[in-house]
This record gives structure tokens, C-alpha cells and sequence, in this order.
């Protein structure tokens, strides 16, 4: 059993934070505070071979794994933590889904443009009354001829304001068999992107509506009984989510180790202080862990997808870590930290909204228990008798 990265990968990774610090360590700031998606840098990631990295060479990927892709998003985020949205808009979450799932014409269509960074994909999946609890969507799906009407609306859709393409969880038909998903692009007759609301990170997001949309039987890119496969590849994005929070944990952790040892109070610098060193050793533990959680998962998806159970785990580890970490370097770094000048609240607030999106570490919860007992346990409240 070897917990070192083995001689190809440390070479990729060493490679791809050389890139980060010579092209995105300037203006890493300000992309942070910024609303809007960086379509500059995501053509620069993209001419690097940074996005579809474990993508087939036939798709237009780069024929490598998923174990590239977590540690690309890794050395990207220690550097500037934005331009590791763009990874994980190119490598995980609604297009890796995609990818899988997609027919060749589907991934002609749309494709080329999506790995140049050239335009994005978002995800359609909660709806005002179907969160966590996502197999009770609203939004239904009827054929009729060669054409797909849908009617709904969704929320909380990450890049929904800038977004091009938009995979959609649509309901064909009754139960989790109806459900399936569909592609919707932007300008649609019958489908309209919201007015632009923003998350406590600063990322913002539109409702989505779909009125008598109509979009032809070839944009169906899982129909009925589609549901299980979406949420298989909806696991790997997890990954990505996870990847970002450990990484902008670690990215904090490594700032708020700088500080304490230029930092002078009462004639000392502050890593002097047995409290201080205290938290960095606690912070340096969850770091660990969970880094050895994520490389796991990655590692077990290296040819096909990875489990639920793993991702799960992966995720609440690296949610936690991340999160823990980040505050409290926050704190180590006092008014400096707290202050938009410094990274490190951008990435406490960035780093909250992880441990919601792409299920809650609630839910993730319930899954791991699940795994652990073997059983399925119904959040549903018991049928009348």
C-alpha cells in the first residue's frame, strides 16, 4: 500500500501548479470578487488541456483520469481559487454527465465549444419544493411527435446566468422511473433564464422557467428510467465539490501559516504561541484525512464511476475539513483574514456553500448509514393505515 502519488501523477500535478503560478496567480483576487465567469481564463485552461481531462480522446478529451482531474482542481485552487470553477465547470458536474450519456450527434452539437471554454453547461436539477428530496421534481416532459414539451421551473442552477446549454431532470412519467433529463438550450421559445440572484460567495444564479417549451426528441438525453445513470454521474461531481473545498481549506491553511510566522504580538510571532500551534496541528490533521478520502474515491473511479458510498464519504470529510480549516485560519489571521483584501473570507463563504450544494452533508449523512447498515432508510413519514 503506497500513499504517495505515484511518479506520472506528482509529474502532472507538478506541471499544472507551475502553469497556475506563472498564468493565474495575477488577478487571482479580483476573478474571486468578480460576478461574472472568466470566459478569458477558461479558454487559456482549455488551450492547457485543463478541461475533459479524464474525457475519451474520441470525445475531444484528453484521454486522462479522474485522478487528473481531482488534482488538476487542486493545484488550480491553491493558486486562484475562481479559476478552480472553471476546472470543475470542465471536467465534473452536468458535463461529465454528459459525456457519459450523450449520443455522438449530441456531443457534436455541443462539445467543441464546451472543452474550448467557449460557452457552458449548467445543471437543472432542485425546484422550489424538491431539494435534497430531488426524485419529487415538478417539471414534466411530454412527447408529442418529434418534439419534447416541458413545464416547470428550477432553482438554484450554478452558471445559470451565463449559461449556454442546460441539463435539464424533467419527469416523463410517474415515480423515480418517469424521470429522466433533457437538453434545453439557451434562447429556447418557452424557456426564460431569470433575473440574476446572488449566494452569500458572491456566485450568482437564475430561475429557470419553462413555459410550452418545445425542443425536439434528439435534445432527450435520458428519458424514462434515466434517473439512476444521472445520479451515478452526478456522484463524480461530488468529487469535484469536494476537491475545491479541501484545496481552498488547504489554500488558507497555507496563508494563514505564512502570517503566523511574519506576525508579531506582544514581541513574539504568533506560531510562538502554543495555541496557535495547537490549531495548526488540528488543521493539519483534517487536512490529511480527508485528502486521503478524496484520493480514494478518485482513485476508484480511475476506469468507470465511482461508488455512492465513497463520494459520500469523500464529500463529508472534505466539506468539513475544508470548512474547519478555512475558519479558522480566518481566526489565526484576525482583521487581515476578515478583510476582503485577503482571500481567505472569500474562500470561508465559498467553501459554506459546498457543504449545501451537491448534497448536504445531512444527506450525505443518511447516505453513509445507509452503506453502513445495508439498508435503505425512508426520509418520508409513514403511510397512513
Amino acid at each position: 500500500m503506497n500513499f504517495e502519488l505515484s511518479e506520472e501523477h506528482q509529474a502532472f500535478a507538478d506541471s499544472v501548479a507551475r502553469f497556475a503560478r506563472d498564468k493565474l496567480a495575477a488577478g487571482a483576487l479580483e476573478r474571486a470578487h468578480s460576478p461574472h465567469f472568466p470566459w478569458e481564463t477558461a479558454q487559456l485552461l482549455a488551450e492547457q488541456g485543463l478541461l475533459g481531462i479524464a474525457f475519451p480522446e474520441k470525445d475531444g478529451g484528453q484521454g486522462g483520469t479522474l485522478m487528473h482531474a481531482v488534482l488538476a482542481i487542486q493545484e488550480v485552487a491553491l493558486v486562484c481559487p475562481k479559476s478552480a470553477d472553471i476546472v470543475q465547470a470542465g471536467n465534473f458536474g452536468p458535463i461529465r454527465t454528459f459525456v457519459e450519456y450523450a449520443s455522438a450527434e449530441q456531443k457534436d452539437r455541443f462539445l467543441p465549444d464546451l472543452l474550448a471554454g467557449k460557452k457552458l453547461i449548467a445543471l437543472g436539477m432542485s425546484e422550489p419544493e424538491a431539494g435534497s428530496a430531488v426524485t419529487e421534481l415538478r417539471t414534466t416532459a411530454r412527447i408529442e411527435g418529434d418534439e419534447v414539451v416541458i413545464d416547470g421551473s428550477k432553482v438554484f442552477s450554478t452558471h445559470s446566468p451565463e449559461a449556454d446549454l442546460f441539463l435539464i431532470y424533467v419527469r416523463f412519467g410517474p415515480g423515480v422511473g418517469g424521470i429522466g433529463s433533457v437538453l434545453v438550450e439557451r434562447g429556447t421559445p418557452g424557456f426564460q433564464v431569470g433575473t440574476p440572484s446572488a449566494f452569500m460567495s458572491g456566485e450568482t444564479w437564475s430561475q429557470l422557467y419553462f413555459e410550452n417549451c418545445r425542443i425536439p426528441k434528439k435534445n432527450i438525453l435520458l428519458g424514462e428510467g434515466g434517473f439512476k445513470k444521472q445520479i451515478s454521474g452526478f456522484n463524480v461531481e461530488r468529487l469535484g465539490n469536494s476537491s475545491r473545498s479541501l484545496a481552498l481549506g488547504r489554500h488558507c491553511f497555507n496563508l494563514a501559516r505564512e502570517h503566523a510566522m511574519t506576525r508579531k504580538q506582544f514581541g513574539r510571532e504568533l506560531c510562538e504561541f502554543q495555541g496557535i500551534q495547537w490549531k495548526f496541528a488540528e488543521m493539519k490533521l483534517k487536512l490529511e484525512a480527508a485528502q486521503l478520502m478524496l484520493y480514494k474515491a478518485a482513485l476508484e473511479g480511475e476506469h468507470g464511476l465511482p461508488s455512492a458510498q465513497s463520494t459520500a464519504l469523500a464529500k463529508l470529510a472534505c466539506n468539513q475539513a475544508g470548512w474547519d480549516v478555512a475558519n479558522e485560519a480566518l481566526q489565526v489571521m484576525g482583521g487581515t483574514g476578515y478583510s476582503q483584501e485577503s482571500i481567505v473570507e472569500y474562500c470561508v463563504r465559498r467553501i459554506r456553500g459546498w457543504m449545501i450544494a451537491g448534497g448536504s452533508i445531512e444527506m450525505l449523512k443518511n447516505r453513509i448509514a445507509e452503506g453502513v447498515f445495508e439498508r435503505t432508510f425512508s426520509q418520508r413519514p409513514p403511510k397512513a393505515q
